[in-house]
């Protein structure tokens, strides 16, 4: 059979499962990116030419991880339904603020003391994995707009996923101005503090607001007669997605962040209205089919060798962001947040989920500059991501039951059953 009939084979069977495995998932302890993540491992254990190293293919790696990115952090804003106030979204801003900053900090020194790094290699590590992630974080999201599943927990982690993102590109930045290349270090600093943090960063919330107040507009205030039809939502929702992101990166702000502001922006606009549901469920599925590609591709990447340089120091500094620096850091910085419960906090703490962003991150970082060790950096992000997807994902299920259970609310397969009832 051809390589390109057998690819859509492979790939429409892959995106059929997607469509069920959610919700035949929920009882168990398991979650669907596992399963294809295994998938693509099995795959790429047959002798078929598909590319998959992505130091190879930077180019391919950046793209598709960029756009499954900003398409997540559509529906991320999307289907948050708590106001924007600095009040209301106090603990995600400090996981964003406090946390992420110290866990670049911390990041930056074990790559360089423990792994060995220079300092532009060891802080572009930490810039890519430090953020947590929008796409592969769905199982402690809260659920779709309108649905109510918004605790604390849930409210925190995707906040968080939606807005640093976009706030760990400053420091990819300055990675790329430590690199010793022509050009004095104080001037690079220079250039890097007042366009790479703060003009970047705020042009992107301010034409994130702009773009969402616009589409706001056309959404809900042109008269009946040249209104948007509602099986239009969708193509909306991509709208949204590609012109926000495309303005701001053009206007040289930072993409990512315009995108989750401008969803944001957009969903405080008639609340209630049927076009958020819609809009959210689109760019839900578009995301789970790259998802789809980019696991199955992650998957053939480690079977090809993507861990080959991995070293000791390597896989200990993965696994002390998981398991260390991020739990002890979350606790730290929440322990004054009087309205989360030690629990909650626990919970937040422990769920700081990487994947699809570092991708992205490294790629676009390794296309702009030769970075030394590029293949470790590669193994590194590989390890934490491959065991995040596989830590977290098997506990997500049963530690959010547990923590539902322990506040009195609904776990999910329940909600589900009596949505199905109704």
């Amino acid at each position: 059979m051809p390589l390109y009939t057998t690819t859509l084979v492979i790939l429409g069977v892959a995106i059929l499962g997607v469509a069920w495995l959610p919700s035949l998932l929920e009882k168990y302890p398991l979650s669907y990116p596992v399963i294809y993540l295994g998938l693509g491992m099995a795959i790429y254990a047959l002798p078929l030419d598909l590319p998959t190293d992505p130091f190879q293919h930077e180019a391919l790696a950046t793209h598709i991880s960029e756009l499954c990115v900003i398409v997540a952090l559509t529906g991320t804003g999307l289907k948050i339904d708590r106001p924007f106030s600095f009040r209301a979204w106090r603990t995600p801003l400090l996981l964003v603020l406090v946390l992420m900053v110290l866990t670049i900090a911390s990041l930056t020194l074990v790559g360089w003391a423990l792994v060995g790094l220079p300092l532009a290699s060891a802080l572009l590590l930490a810039a890519t994995l430090a953020p947590t992630d929008p796409v592969l974080a769905g199982d402690v999201q809260v659920g779709d707009p309108g649905e109510g599943r918004e605790d604390n927990v849930r409210f925190a982690l995707t906040g968080e996923a939606g807005l640093n993102d976009g706030l760990a590109f400053p420091f990819v930045y300055l990675a790329l101005a430590l690199l010793p290349v022509a050009g004095p270090l104080s001037a690079k600093l220079g250039h890097w503090l007042w366009l790479d943090l703060f003009y970047r960063t705020g042009a992107a919330l301010l034409l994130g607001i702009l773009s969402g107040k616009g589409l706001a507009y056309l959404i809900f205030n042109l008269p009946k007669r040249i209104s948007i039809k509602p099986g239009a939502y969708g193509f909306v929702a991509l709208a949204v997605t590609l012109i926000t992101y495309g303005i701001t990166e053009l206007l040289h702000g930072y993409g990512f962040l315009a995108v989750f502001i401008a969803a944001i922006t957009l969903r405080s606009h008639e609340r209630r209205h049927e076009y958020h549901k819609h809009m959210h469920a689109f760019t839900d599925q578009l995301e789970r089919l790259f998802i789809v590609v980019i696991l199955i591709l992650f998957g053939g990447a480690i079977m090809r060798g993507l861990l080959a340089p991995l070293t000791w120091a390597g896989a200990l500094l993965g696994l002390l962001l998981l398991l260390v620096i991020r739990p002890i850091g979350g606790m730290l910085t929440l322990a004054r947040s009087p309205r989360v419960t030690l629990a909650e906090r626990g919970v937040i703490s422990f769920f700081g989920i990487r994947g699809i962003g570092s991708i992205f991150y490294l790629a676009f970082a390794l296309e702009k500059a030769d970075f030394p060790h590029a293949r470790q950096l590669w193994a590194i992000v590989g390890f934490t991501m491959l065991v995040s997807i596989s830590l977290h994902g098997i506990l997500a299920t049963p530690i959010m039951n547990w923590l539902d259970r322990r506040h009195g609310r609904k776990i999910t397969s329940e909600l589900s059953q009596a949505a199905e009832a109704e």
